[in-house]
């Protein structure tokens, strides 16, 4: 795996990264979006690729695991949950730390898309061995969710390149993942804010874009595959 813009990121400007998401999904979309597939509330939820914490902050009734590659991600997620933050786990999620029958809800939040850019090659084979492994700590009824983008910068959902629309493809057609489509926008301070996010994250011709459309509110969409295992 080589190392890419996103990888500098979570290794170097967790704080900042944070700073950006949490002015996403400002109309509060997306926790009833994942509570449609099945409910959070009291239940043990394994967070692979957990980063700085979106899903345990989003949901403080569960008992979420966090799990990540990068200890400056979990760090900030730490930091982010005090003064209670739940169990963070350093490790790869190809192989997880965890006994069999573990958890009754496994989320991975736009983490697996990476493989499609970091493991173009074989990218079906490394994402086999996350969904192989969550399977494996999921107890008998559990759900598998796998959120990813959707596209940021645009008013219609569409995988945002054909890796990512083949990925998403191949979860629903061979792998048997259901999907359903949530808008998540971002809502900035300020015209300046989200143009340096913008840049920051996704790069100068999303950043562009938002200054020629005068962008604060930035049009996101975000994708839920999920799957119930009897």
């Amino acid at each position: 795996m080589m190392e890419d813009h996103f990888i500098r990121i979570y290794q170097n400007h967790a704080a900042t990264y944070h700073e950006m998401i949490a002015c996403e999904d400002v109309d509060g979309h997306l926790r009833p979006a994942l509570e449609a597939v099945t409910s959070f509330a009291g239940k043990s939820v394994l967070d692979l690729g957990t980063g700085t914490g979106r899903i345990p902050l989003l949901f403080p009734d569960a008992a979420v695991t966090g799990l990540d590659l990068q200890r400056a991600m979990l760090l900030e997620n730490q930091r982010q949950q005090m003064p209670e933050p739940g169990p963070l786990v350093e490790g790869d999620m190809r192989a997880l730390p965890f006994h069999a029958d573990c958890f009754q809800i496994v989320t991975a939040g736009w983490a697996l898309g990476h493989f499609t850019g970091w493991y173009p090659r074989d990218w079906q084979t490394q994402i086999l061995l996350v969904i192989e492994e969550a399977q494996r700590v999921l107890v008998p009824g559990g759900h598998l969710i796998i959120l990813e983008t959707l596209t940021t910068g645009s008013h219609t959902p569409a995988p945002p390149s054909k890796a990512l629309a083949d990925y998403y493809d191949w979860l629903e057609s061979d792998l048997g993942f259901s999907r359903r489509e949530v808008q998540t926008d971002y809502l900035f301070d300020s015209l300046e804010l989200a143009f340096a996010y913008a840049k920051f994250f996704f790069g100068d011709a999303l950043a562009k874009k938002v200054r020629r459309q005068n962008w604060v509110r930035l049009p996101e969409w975000t994708g839920i595959w999920s799957r119930h295992y009897a």
